[in-house]
């Protein structure tokens, strides 16, 4: 019901019953409580009252006996109460829709909880460790314990194929890991025994065009067919001149490097039907595959995915390399990486694809590219806060040598330098956000087993005193 001012929103309906309003004094009525009517229907209804009003004169029960003003009367009422019935129905009619809209909308919405069971396989130059950080600073947030290698190693026996054991007191502590992300080779029986059965399980794929430079660059030292090339281009010129099969373990960084990690032949035939059982495999076991080129993005889409916080996505870039140390491959060559690593070229086509179809069904690219603008305004934030020099630097140029990352092959690994006046909670998320991979991994390993013999990294001893330094209290604080 709405309030209508009858001289104002009322006047279609007056000339109507001007021979019966005529005489009934001023029309200078106030606010009359009505409903909202439709005037084309309203005109028809009166216009019915007066045809009957003339037919009443033909009628032989005409009401002779009545006064004009109380004939006009009767007809006005009738008038009024069609107005009324007509906006009763319709108004019912409108409460019923906007009840049903209501119902729509009051659809409980169901906040999601973060997942906090999560395998990360963490594949070889990808920005997977950039990832494990993310995990490591997710893992010590809500203590949650962390699958780490056993003993002395600092992988879960890569290259061998992953078993529970190589997890540091499986015997002991059981399917009850809450984070796995150090390297291993996949193998989702022996996965599953170590992780709950809710585990959210993903990774991250990269280009393998510029994946087997960078791979040719770091693992120039120690891989058989990389070492007895001059460069990454003589190499890819006849691989099979400098690629032995016999050489296998020691090789597998030249060849399929990724399609290895899943836990799969990297020598295996290029076959329609082998891949797509491959890709179908991998797809059932994994909730979630990344894609390094488009970090940022990931990131977002990892957040969604598991219900996590944008500081629990946020990061600096880890082990990446000088672009001094990039060696730029030929259009020759770059073609010839498509065929000689078909299988990890297949793969990453496949799931960039699935990356993309991801992103569309659950984020939007609209909304996309405000979370990825969102997530680099918090980084340049944290950088501005932490970092002496607000980027990376050279090896050479790092201070504190226990923030040095593991140099390899002939890149120059960057690493970090930290402002000097930061108040220990800061000092503290900013030192973890740029503590490389295998520090983190012995800090974490001596906080999880306080009884065993810490990892020996072949650090200067200036990290014992960092590694103190670094000792929480708890494990979840400071972050």
């Amino acid at each position: 019901m709405w309030r209508v001012m009858v001289k104002e929103q009322f006047l279609t309906v007056l000339p109507l019953m001007q021979s019966c309003l005529h005489g009934w004094g001023s029309r200078r009525w106030h606010k009359i409580v009505l409903p909202v009517v439709n005037i084309p229907k309203l005109n028809q209804q009166c216009r019915v009252a007066r045809i009957q009003e003339a037919l009443s004169h033909k009628n032989p029960l005409k009401l002779s006996f009545l006064s004009r003003h109380t004939k006009c009367l009767v007809i006005f009422s009738l008038c009024l109460g069609l107005i009324f019935l007509s906006g009763f129905f319709r108004v019912k009619n409108k409460d019923y829709t906007t009840s049903k809209v209501h119902e729509e909308l009051l659809i409980p919405f169901m906040p999601c909880r973060a997942k906090t069971n999560v395998m990360f396989l963490k594949t070889h130059k990808t920005a997977s460790s950039t990832v494990l950080n993310i995990m490591f600073r997710f893992a010590e947030r809500y203590n949650l314990t962390v699958a780490l290698p056993a003993d002395q190693l600092v992988h879960l026996g890569y290259p061998n194929t992953f078993l529970a054991h190589f997890v540091e007191e499986f015997q002991t502590i059981g399917q009850n890991y809450n984070i796995m992300c150090n390297h291993l080779r996949f193998n989702p029986s022996e996965v599953q025994k170590v992780m709950a059965a809710n585990t959210f399980y993903f990774s991250i794929l990269r280009n393998p065009i510029p994946l087997l430079e960078s791979s040719y660059i770091y693992y120039k030292d120690t891989v058989p067919a990389f070492r007895i090339s001059k460069d990454v281009n003589e190499y890819l010129a006849s691989p099979m001149k400098y690629y032995h099969p016999a050489d296998y373990k020691q090789n597998i960084y030249a060849r399929n490097i990724m399609w290895f990690d899943f836990g799969y032949d990297n020598n295996a035939e290029d076959n329609k039907k082998y891949i797509q059982a491959v890709l179908k495999e991998i797809e059932q076991n994994f909730h979630l595959i990344l894609i390094a080129e488009y970090f940022d993005e990931s990131m977002i889409l990892l957040k969604h995915t598991l219900c996590w916080d944008l500081d629990d996505v946020v990061y600096f870039k880890l082990n990446s390399r000088s672009q001094d140390t990039v060696q730029t491959l030929t259009p020759e060559s770059e073609e010839q990486i498509k065929a000689w690593c078909s299988l990890d070229w297949k793969l990453y086509l496949h799931f960039n694809q699935s990356f993309w179809r991801r992103i569309e069904e659950t984020i939007g690219l609209e909304e996309l590219e405000k979370e990825v603008s969102r997530l680099r305004m918090r980084q340049k934030l944290l950088m501005e806060t932490c970092l002496l020099d607000q980027e990376a630097v050279g090896k050479d140029h790092i201070k504190n040598k226990a923030l040095l990352p593991f140099q390899s092959g002939d890149a120059n690994i960057l690493g970090y330098n930290l402002k000097q006046d930061l108040d220990n909670r800061t000092l503290r998320t900013c030192q973890k956000m740029v503590m490389p991979e295998l520090q983190y991994t012995s800090y974490l390993y001596a906080v999880q087993h306080p009884h065993k013999k810490r990892k020996q990294l072949g650090l200067p001893l200036l990290w014992t005193t960092f590694h103190e330094k670094m000792q929480p209290t708890a494990p979840n604080q400071g972050m």
